[in-house]
């Protein structure tokens, strides 16, 4: 089934397939990122050219037969975090947490395994070509993993929670909780008092009962209120139910268009600028009413004029 997708689809030989597939875990190339607001570092596994190529094929027929959770609102085309964030903005207390080590948790047989629950079952030849062009070989791994930089991750990290995914969207129902989760960051949400600190221990339980393997990162599970700054994805919910983006990041934009009007940006000071003023406007749109009546829409021109050189 895959192996005759991918040979009808790319014009090649099956065996030729099965022979690429073979050195796939291979064909990356490695480099570290820092993480945000921390000292350490993510490791990003680019796969080649090539296989980046056949992953892209893959990404087109998988998402045709590998559910996704109505939950799960990262790498889904045209939601992002505003619309992740939009689900908490009317409740009063706020659970957040997230998962340790996220991709490289996931294997190839976790990823058949819920493929099978889902009744969906590959012969051997499909799972031997499919472990090979989805998964990555680290140095220091036994065995393979999925890769942060494959275009082929977010859909099967999306699909190895389904199950989980459904699970805790049943029990929050239940319990008037809204559960949200973009990649391995998840949020919940309610205006019943207290209702939420039985919840990390469930969610120890029900992962190890629908995705073996995946742990919670203990340190990073925050409790808060309306009384404490409220962040869901980096978007700050305000106490009248509304999104923002925050005091330091307005600041910021303020200060960098107060410093455009005495000191002439670079184009890449000019662009980070713009880049600010754009995610701004998508969080808060009338953010950008209120600086083009403080600043004028004169100088905000100017500072796009000089993103294509100084």
């Amino acid at each position: 089934m895959i192996i005759e997708h991918l040979s009808d689809t790319l014009f090649l030989a099956e065996h030729d397939i099965v022979r690429f597939s073979l050195t796939s875990p291979h064909r990356y190339k490695v480099y570290e990122i820092p993480k945000r607001n921390s000292k350490k570092t993510r490791t990003i596994a680019h796969p080649s050219k090539e296989l980046k190529f056949i992953q892209r094929t893959l990404v087109e027929y998988l998402s045709k037969i590998l559910p996704v959770h109505e939950t799960a609102f990262a790498y889904k085309k045209g939601i992002g975090i505003k619309d992740n964030a939009k689900q908490h903005s009317k409740s009063k207390y706020l659970l957040k947490m997230d998962f340790k080590d996220f991709f490289p948790s996931i294997t190839p047989s976790l990823f058949f395994s819920v493929a099978k629950s889902h009744g969906i079952e590959f012969n051997k030849n499909d799972q031997m070509v499919l472990t090979g062009l989805l998964f990555w070989k680290p140095r220091e791994a036994d065995g393979l993993v999925l890769s942060i930089g494959a275009p082929t991750s977010p859909l099967i990290s999306n699909f190895v929670m389904y199950n989980f995914d459904q699970k805790i969207t049943d029990e929050c129902i239940n319990k008037k909780i809204t559960y949200t989760r973009y990649a391995d960051d998840i949020t919940f949400s309610t205006r019943i008092k207290n209702c939420l600190f039985e919840l990390p221990d469930r969610i120890t339980a029900l992962l190890i009962d629908t995705v073996e393997g995946i742990k919670v990162n203990r340190d990073k599970t925050i409790f808060t209120s309306r009384a404490h700054n409220r962040h869901v994805t980096g978007v700050t919910l305000t106490n009248e139910g509304g999104l923002s983006i925050g005091r330091e990041k307005k600041r910021l934009i303020s200060s960098m268009i107060h410093k455009s009007k005495f000191t002439k940006l670079s184009s890449e000071e000019a662009s980070n600028l713009l880049g600010l003023i754009s995610y701004a406007t998508h969080i808060e749109p009338e953010f950008l009413v209120r600086i083009t009546k403080k600043y004028g829409s004169e100088i905000l021109q100017e500072i796009k004029v000089r993103t294509v050189g100084s």
